[in-house]
């Protein structure tokens, strides 16, 4: 996003407001209006309009940055280049470690036809592909595995297999369709969720210091998040001038990749959060900041006072930001989840399947491409959910004097059913390339 202290251009483009908008935005937001959109209405092809998404969070988190900025005493006009924002959510193709392209995905992190539809498995993590091969009862020290995965998930109706992967603390999951979704009760609970969920604690806070730095300069954010969409939210908040620090396990580090990616604008640190000694300076930091934003999964952090409701009754004035895959309640709220693997969930992938027939359809003897599930050009979910929680934390902060502190929750799957609700794209597009591209 690009701030301007005069009025961008004139000539917006029209963007559909997300469902966020009444939680995020009082009546009176003037910065709303000084919040502009340029550029081409379509940028991927495909059945949905992950434009909309995409421009839709970005523009969020621009109004709030801009309202934050304007409570502090150096109002600024936001333009916004929907090329740029695609860019943006496709920065991993841009990105260059060292002269190389980095490496996306793990080899046995991808589709297997099962033996009565699809599944898709994420692998990335070591663990996690222990987790699948001991799961399936193969070697879990096996090189050239994806061959023997495939023959073993073949095997297998494709709900046993994400039963059982997950069982042994893996990431799976059985496509279905969106209307099987809507019908499974993790779907109907996260239908039910706002797109960004916030609860203020209503305690007397500190209100923004006037400034004629970045919206976010003198914050100080303490980062438990991990994977990406955490990490974008907090890279964001770095961008804007907050002090970000980031804290990681010794034992499960981030990919290296995906760390230098998302580490931009921030500090990182290893810690121990069950060693009580790093716990106690982990305490200190957690009592000079402003926000925490965590990104495990629900629960995980309740055993060591790290959950919203347990610093939120230590720190009432706190800003707390909680991630997750499928929501904080549910048959499935503690189970783990990437934005590939909601996409699978959701039925977003069935959306982008291409080929002839269906899922499992044998076709012998009959010529064309069998059909397939596809997936989102981008991480559309990981990306949108960060710069939601962004905007969450900093309409929180603009906010504190008079409302306290509080929390924000943002789950992948709710931003699967907006950008399902979104629907289909208008025109043909593509239209153009991203910036940069």
């Amino acid at each position: 996003m690009t701030t301007q202290d005069t009025q961008g251009p004139a000539a917006p483009t029209p963007w559909p407001e997300l469902s966020s908008a009444p939680v995020l935005r009082p009546g009176d937001d003037a910065a709303a209006d000084g919040v502009t959109v340029t550029g081409p209405r379509r940028i991927w092809a495909g059945p949905l309009d992950v434009e909309a998404l995409a421009v839709g969070s970005v523009r969020e988190a621009a109004r709030a940055a801009a309202a934050l900025a304007d409570r502090r005493g150096a109002p600024r006009w936001v333009s916004l280049d929907s090329r740029h924002v695609a860019a943006a959510f496709d920065d991993f193709r841009h990105l260059r470690v060292a002269g190389r392209a980095p490496e996306a995905w793990a080899p046995l992190s991808t589709f297997y036809p099962a033996a009565d539809g699809w599944v898709r498995v994420h692998a990335n993590y070591p663990h996690h592909r222990r987790a699948l091969l001991t799961a399936l009862g193969l070697p879990p020290d096996d090189d050239g595995a994806r061959a023997a995965v495939a023959e073993a998930v073949a095997a297998l109706p494709a709900h046993t297999v994400e039963t059982r992967v997950r069982a042994a603390g893996g990431v799976a999951a059985a496509l279905r369709t969106p209307a099987q979704w809507r019908a499974h009760e993790q779907g109907r609970l996260v239908a039910d969720l706002p797109l960004v969920d916030l609860a203020r604690t209503d305690a007397p806070g500190r209100a923004p210091a006037p400034t004629d730095g970045p919206p976010l300069a003198g914050v100080r954010v303490l980062d438990l998040t991990r994977v990406l969409a955490g990490p974008t939210a907090t890279r964001l908040l770095g961008a804007l001038g907050a002090d970000v620090l980031r804290i990681d396990p010794p034992d499960n580090p981030e990919l290296l990749d995906q760390h230098l990616d998302t580490g931009f604008a921030k500090r990182s640190a290893v810690a121990d959060l069950t060693d009580p000694v790093t716990r106690h300076r982990v305490d200190e930091l957690l009592a000079g900041a402003d926000v925490l934003v965590t990104g495990y999964r629900p629960g995980a952090l309740a055993g060591l006072g790290l959950d919203a409701e347990a610093v939120l009754a230590r720190r009432p004035g706190l800003v707390v930001a909680e991630l997750s895959a499928w929501g904080p309640t549910g048959p499935w709220g503690h189970e783990r989840g990437f934005d590939s693997i909601v996409q699978v969930a959701t039925g977003i992938a069935s959306v982008y399947g291409t080929g002839e027939g269906h899922p499992g359809e044998q076709r012998p003897g009959r010529e064309g491409p069998a059909w397939r599930p596809g997936a989102l050009p981008v991480q559309a979910l990981d990306f949108a959910t960060g710069y939601l929680v962004g905007a969450a934390v900093m309409r929180m902060l603009a906010g504190r004097a008079d409302h306290g502190g509080g929390v924000a929750r943002v789950a992948l799957a709710r931003v699967a059913a907006e950008l399902l609700g979104l629907g289909a794209p208008p025109g043909e597009g593509p239209a153009g390339p991203p910036a940069g591209a």
